[in-house]
């Protein structure tokens, strides 16, 4: 067994490397120059139309969630445990400069997503209870048509499905671990999970909108305003950390020292496989929540996935990466797992370590109540409602599984099975990449309803 695993850890750790680099990537370049650099041509539009209307009541359109909803709910799925844990952990791997290169990654992912959620809109149904239902296994079998379609969308939804489950377990893992930090038992803070869990998943994707719209912007707003207030007093610091990230992307010897030998190689491979990793843009996971909004024009709903990747990577991303640049934490690689902890820590004391606890429970307590409602929405695609609300229960069952498994090798199987939903996804998205442009142009163009009307008003 353990040899097996090893061949498949090295399989993966080939496939997370250049293969899906590119083709994500690559992919994310494509789009962003079929699409005529929209979202920065437009970035003031977008933020306008997005953050400018995060609480706004006029919905127009069909759907069945607001559209701030509908983002949380995609954004509760990307924002988690990565933000504070995973991505500080590429400046101790390859230095300051891999964060130019997740910022970088972010600006072209933003077309990716962008593109998914077009084409999730586009080709969403209606299921038996009237809601609406879509992601990347609608689009790529409706979008692509055929037995082709047919296959893609199938296997899609199944690789995705399976590589969930586990991760729900995982992730349970993840968010009970700041708990029993905290003092509490483990058992009780998977009963927990499960509790809240299973309180809001068991009201459908509305009940999933109303609390992702109140806890995402709640959590992310404890973790900024701490955040702000270690940059607040190392001010004097946060142009030299800057200064760090830029020459770092370039040359990491000017910042590392020559004895620690950083590549720039290794700093774009880290910096852009954290980056994809933490907005998940290419994996088509965010269609599965946006394709329920109440909107107008896909392209409108669209936009809200250029604010997702701004809020996830370049917002919350970029805090944790300055936080540990500026208190110097990164200097010290045994506080690699826990840096943003050790630089709270240094500011605030204990508390610092109750913050960093209660934002990473409430972070991935938000992505499990969000990815046990896409395992429902994958099993209805492949067998119909009532097998979907039959894997909703096993997805549940999966929280209390944590309790005795801990899947040692979970991150290979997950690795693999990810690999296998990314890859079509972004060969659907290039593929259909004229009908994502044909929604966008519609939108945007000069002569089009809904822009010129937008910036009249």
């Amino acid at each position: 067994m353990d040899s097996l695993i090893s061949v498949l850890s090295k399989f993966a750790d080939w496939l997370w490397g250049p293969p899906l680099l590119i083709l994500l990537v690559g992919g994310g370049i494509f789009l962003t120059i079929r699409l005529g650099f929209f979202q920065i041509r437009y970035f003031p539009y977008i933020m306008k139309q997005t953050f400018g209307k995060m609480f706004s009541k006029n919905k127009s359109g069909e759907g069945t969630v607001s559209p701030f909803q509908a983002a949380t709910a995609a954004l509760a799925s990307s924002i988690g445990a990565a933000n504070i844990v995973v991505v500080p952990s590429i400046i101790f791997i390859a230095g300051p400069g891999s964060i130019l290169w997740m910022w970088i990654t972010a600006i072209v992912g933003q077309a990716t997503k962008f593109g998914e959620i077009v084409l999730g809109i586009l080709y969403r149904q209606k299921n038996e209870e009237g809601e609406y239902v879509g992601g990347s296994c609608y689009y790529l079998q409706h979008g692509i048509g055929g037995k082709a379609g047919k296959i893609l969308g199938s296997l899609v939804a199944f690789f995705f499905m399976i590589e969930i489950l586990p991760s729900i377990t995982v992730q349970t893992l993840a968010a009970t671990g700041p708990l029993e930090q905290l003092g509490v038992h483990r058992y009780i803070a998977i009963g927990l999970v499960f509790l809240l869990v299973i309180l809001v998943v068991y009201g459908g994707i509305k009940r999933i909108g109303q609390v992702t719209e109140m806890l995402v912007p709640f959590m992310a707003l404890i973790y900024l305003i701490f955040g702000f207030i270690v940059l607040a007093i190392n001010i004097n610091k946060v142009p030299e950390a800057f200064k760090m990230i830029f020459v770092g992307a370039f040359n990491p010897k000017a910042i590392a020292g020559g004895a620690a030998g950083w590549a720039v190689k290794k700093a774009i491979t880290n910096g852009v496989a954290r980056g994809v990793y933490s907005n998940e843009s290419g994996m088509g996971s965010a269609p599965y929540a946006h394709s329920t909004a109440i909107t107008d024009h896909p392209a409108r709903q669209g936009m809200w996935g250029v604010f997702e990747v701004f809020v996830d990577t370049i917002i919350v991303c970029t805090m944790s990466a300055l936080i540990v640049l500026t208190t110097g934490i990164w200097k010290n690689p045994e506080y690699q797992s826990i840096a943003v902890e050790r630089a709270f820590n240094s500011i605030f004391g204990n508390i610092g370590s109750i913050v960093v606890s209660i934002s990473l429970f409430l972070f991935v307590l938000s992505t499990i109540i969000v990815i046990v409602f896409y395992v429902e929405k994958l099993a209805e695609y492949l067998f119909g409602t009532k097998v979907g609300k039959i894997m909703r229960f096993v997805a549940t069952i999966m929280i209390i599984v944590a309790a005795k498994l801990s899947f040692k090798h979970a991150g290979v199987f997950l690795d693999l099975t990810l690999g296998l939903v990314v890859i079509p996804n972004m060969i659907g998205l290039i593929f259909m990449s004229g009908k994502i442009k044909k929604a966008k142009d519609e939108f945007f163009h000069t002569e089009g309803e809904f822009y010129l009307k937008d910036k009249a008003r």
